[in-house]
């Protein structure tokens, strides 16, 4: 049993990774500001405490370490769209709030720090999979404030001896994934809109591609990387390592809702690149890492929660 804080632990896959530590009877903290996540995504266990706080507040950090052995740190402004249009608060969410985590980290002799990347940092590279050697090309402030903050992890690797660990992910999805959120994923927004008899949006011809990768395949590489020894100081690909087009999904989601209705095609989204794939020989092998979600089963499943549930929070 450790001590286990995580950051953005309310969250869609925070909270995922709160119930995988749970059930190997770690005690956790979460630290989430609820911008974006929900106190009931949180199970009531004697294991998890919840402090609802703003990570890159004065202090907050430094409290949120305390006592504390292990680091997920997931909280963020995810959203492309929303750092074109605030570079100035997104970046303070996403890399003043990390910066302070790993200062804090560092003074409290925390043993590892993982935190969550993003495959936006390849950019619009025509090479497929995308591998974790390729020269990064942001083409957003979110995919910079990624890159930004797993150059900051190396380096208090490199200087102070902080084991950290950054995980870019790819095209996470499945349950507590709100459909009412703007920072929302295209499957929650698709099932939403099919649920309710609406016409989803597709930006582009709907012919680009993602790596779209089921949550608790993502919950369980980011424990297999709290201990792994050779990881500490690297920023490795997470996802299933497959290829799906915008518009085969979108047909997987009508057969799998057994609704039918056309989609609406707008431009592109400035900042969206056109194909995502990953390259996950690294997780494999310095991780343990193998993915076991297919996506048609995850569709079915996350369609399943949000007939269920998911619907109360559009």
């Amino acid at each position: 049993m450790s001590s286990c804080l995580v950051t953005g632990g309310a969250g869609f896959i925070g909270s995922h990774v709160v119930d995988a530590l749970v059930s190997q009877e770690h005690d956790v903290r979460v630290v989430d500001d609820l911008s974006t996540g929900f106190r009931e995504n949180l199970t009531s266990s004697s294991r998890i405490e919840f402090v609802e706080a703003d990570l890159a507040a004065p202090g907050v950090a430094a409290a949120a370490v305390d006592g504390i052995e292990w680091v997920v740190h997931l909280a963020a402004i995810p959203s492309v769209p929303r750092s074109v249009r605030e570079p100035a608060r997104t970046h303070r969410a996403n890399v003043e709030a990390t910066q302070a985590l790993l200062l804090a980290s560092r003074d409290a002799n925390v043993r590892r720090v993982v935190q969550a990347s993003s495959s936006s940092i390849y950019g619009e590279s025509e090479t497929l999979p995308k591998h974790e050697g390729m020269y990064p090309s942001p083409l957003s402030p979110y995919a910079l404030h990624k890159l930004i903050a797993e150059q900051y992890a190396a380096l208090y690797t490199r200087l102070y001896g902080l084991e950290t660990v950054s995980l870019r992910f790819f095209n996470v999805f499945g349950p507590r994934q709100s459909p009412g959120s703007q920072y929302s994923g295209v499957i929650s927004l698709f099932t939403a809109a099919l649920l309710e008899g609406r016409s989803p949006t597709i930006y582009g011809d709907g012919e680009q591609t993602r790596d779209f990768t089921y949550v608790s395949d993502v919950a369980e590489g980011i424990l297999l990387s709290l201990s792994a020894p050779e990881a500490s100081g690297r920023a490795i690909n997470l996802a299933r390592g497959g290829r799906t087009s915008v518009n085969s999904l979108y047909a997987m989601l009508q057969s799998a809702t057994g609704v039918e209705r056309k989609a609406v095609y707008k431009d592109p989204r400035t900042g969206d690149i056109r194909d995502s794939q990953a390259d996950i020989s690294h997780a494999r092998k310095l991780l343990g890492f193998e993915p076991g979600v297919m996506v048609e089963e995850g569709l079915r499943r996350t369609v399943e929660w949000q007939r269920t549930q998911g619907m109360q929070r559009a």
